[in-house]
C-alpha cells in the first residue's frame, strides 16, 4: 500500500510536464519498441484479433519476458486507432493509472509502446474473455463458446469487482472513479477470477478524505445504459457514479439480459419479476439470498448519489449474500443426504425445497418499480443524445 501511494503521488509530479514530454518511471511500467510488438502480433495479423471497439483493435500476442529469453508470455495487446487527441488522452491516461495500481482484481499493465503514431498498450492475457460474453451475447450462449456461469460464480465475480472498485475509492492516496464500469470491462481470468479494465475515461480525484464524497465537474462520458442520470443530468462527477454502473451491472448479471436492451423490451411488454430472472438461475438462487441480492442492486441504482451506498458497504453485502446462498445450500445437501438414506432418525432440518428453491414469499414489487424507473432514465438518456444535447457527450462504444 506504501508503495502504491509512493507511485499515485509520483504520477501527480509527472501530470506537471507538458503534454508530449511525459515519461514513466522504468520501475513501474516498461515501454516495448513497435518492433517487439509486431513480432508479437506476427504484425498485427487479423486471425490474432479478438476484440475491436471505439479505441481500436486488441490482438493476441507472444512477447519475450525482460532478462529471460526462454520465457514468453501470452499477452492482449490493445492498438488505438487513428491519432485523435481524445484517443491519445484516453491511452495516456491509462497508462498513467495502470501502472501505479496494484489489485488482484484489477487488469494488470505489461508495459506500452508509442512510437511512429502508434499508441499500443499490453495487459496479461484473460482467457475466458470478458463478463458480458457469459451474459450477453446470444452468438456465444447458442454456439455454446461459453458455458452459463453458475449463482455462486456470478456472485464471486461481483465480489472480485466490487472489490477493486473499493480499491479505486479508498484503498489509493488519490482516488479515482471509472467511470466506465459495465459487463464488457470485466475480464475473466483461466479461474474466472474478475479483472476490471478499462481506464481510458477514469478520472482522478483529490486526496481521499474518510467519509468524504469525491466530486469533479467533469464532461459527461460513459456508456449507454450504464449511465449514472445524475452525473448526466449535472456533469458532477462522484465515485457514486460508479455505484450506479456497478448496479446495472449486478442487474444483468441477474437477469442475463442488457438492462438498456431486452430488460426494457420486456418492460414494455408488461413483463415483471420473477420472469426477467435468468431462466437458467431460476430454483438455484435461495431466497434470502435473492432478497440480499436485490436489496443490493436496488439501492446501488437509486435517482440520486446520496440515496446509494458506497462501494465498501456494497461490498460486505454481496460477501453476506454468497454466505447466505452457501448456508442454504449446505442445508439443502444435507435433507437430501438424508432423504436418500431413508433414515429416520432425526427429523428434517427446516430446509428449502429438496428439488429448487422457490420464491412465493418473495415480495418482487421494489425491483419491479426500480427496473420502470431505469427504463424511463434510459429512454431520457437516448433522446437526450438523439438531439445531440451539448452538456451530454456520451461514449456509446463498447470499449473492452
Amino acid at each position: 500500500m506504501r508503495r502504491t501511494a509512493q507511485s499515485v503521488s509520483r504520477f501527480f509530479s509527472l501530470r506537471k510536464k507538458k503534454q508530449n514530454d511525459w515519461a514513466f518511471p522504468e520501475e513501474l511500467c516498461r515501454r516495448f519498441t513497435l518492433a517487439e510488438i509486431s513480432a508479437a502480433t506476427q504484425c498485427f495479423d487479423q486471425t490474432l484479433c479478438i476484440g475491436r471497439g471505439g479505441f481500436g483493435s486488441v490482438f493476441k500476442g507472444r512477447i519475450k519476458v525482460d532478462g529471460d529469453e526462454d520465457r514468453i508470455n501470452v499477452v492482449a495487446i490493445k492498438r488505438f486507432s487513428g491519432r485523435s487527441e481524445r484517443g491519445m488522452r484516453e491511452f495516456r491516461a491509462e497508462v498513467q493509472l495502470l501502472c501505479q495500481l496494484r489489485h488482484p482484481n484489477l487488469i494488470s499493465l505489461v508495459g506500452f509502446c508509442q512510437e511512429n503514431g502508434e499508441c499500443i498498450i499490453v495487459y496479461d492475457y484473460m482467457p475466458n474473455g470478458t463478463l458480458s460474453d457469459y451474459l450477453l451475447d446470444p452468438s456465444n450462449i447458442k454456439n455454446k463458446d461459453h458455458f452459463p456461469l453458475t449463482w455462486k460464480q456470478r456472485l464471486k465475480i461481483c465480489i472480485g469487482v466490487a472489490r477493486s472498485i473499493h480499491y479505486l475509492h479508498a484503498g489509493v492516496k488519490h482516488a479515482v472513479i471509472h467511470r466506465d464500469v459495465k459487463c464488457t470491462n470485466v475480464l475473466l481470468d483461466q479461474n474466472l477470477v474478475p479483472k476490471l479494465s478499462d481506464f481510458g475515461l477514469s478520472k482522478m480525484g483529490p486526496p481521499v478524505v474518510s467519509n468524504a464524497l469525491i466530486k469533479l465537474n467533469s464532461t459527461v462520458v460513459g456508456t449507454f445504459g450504464y449511465l449514472d442520470p445524475e452525473y448526466a443530468l449535472s456533469g458532477q462527477l462522484t465515485e457514486k457514479s460508479d455505484v450506479f454502473s456497478f448496479g446495472m451491472v449486478l442487474l444483468e448479471v441477474l437477469c442475463a439480459k442488457s438492462v438498456s436492451r431486452e430488460i426494457s423490451e420486456c418492460v414494455h411488454r408488461g413483463e415483471t419479476f420473477p420472469a426477467m430472472i435468468d431462466p437458467f438461475l431460476m430454483g438455484k438462487v435461495a431466497p434470502d439470498c435473492l432478497r440480499k441480492f436485490m436489496n443490493i442492486a436496488v439501492r446501488c441504482v437509486r435517482p440520486t448519489g446520496a440515496e446509494r451506498p458506497t462501494m465498501g458497504e456494497v461490498q460486505v453485502e454481496l460477501e453476506c449474500a454468497l454466505e447466505l446462498q452457501e448456508r442454504a445450500d449446505a442445508v439443502k445437501h444435507l435433507n437430501e443426504l438424508r432423504t436418500s438414506a431413508s433414515t429416520s432418525l432425526a427429523p428434517p432440518l427446516p430446509a428449502h425445497d429438496m428439488e429448487d428453491y422457490t420464491y412465493e414469499n418473495i415480495s418482487f414489487s421494489e425491483i419491479n418499480e426500480t427496473f420502470c424507473i431505469l427504463v424511463s432514465f434510459i429512454s431520457t438518456d437516448e433522446a437526450a443524445s438523439v438531439d445531440s444535447i451539448a452538456s451530454l457527450d456520451l461514449n456509446r462504444e463498447a470499449i473492452t
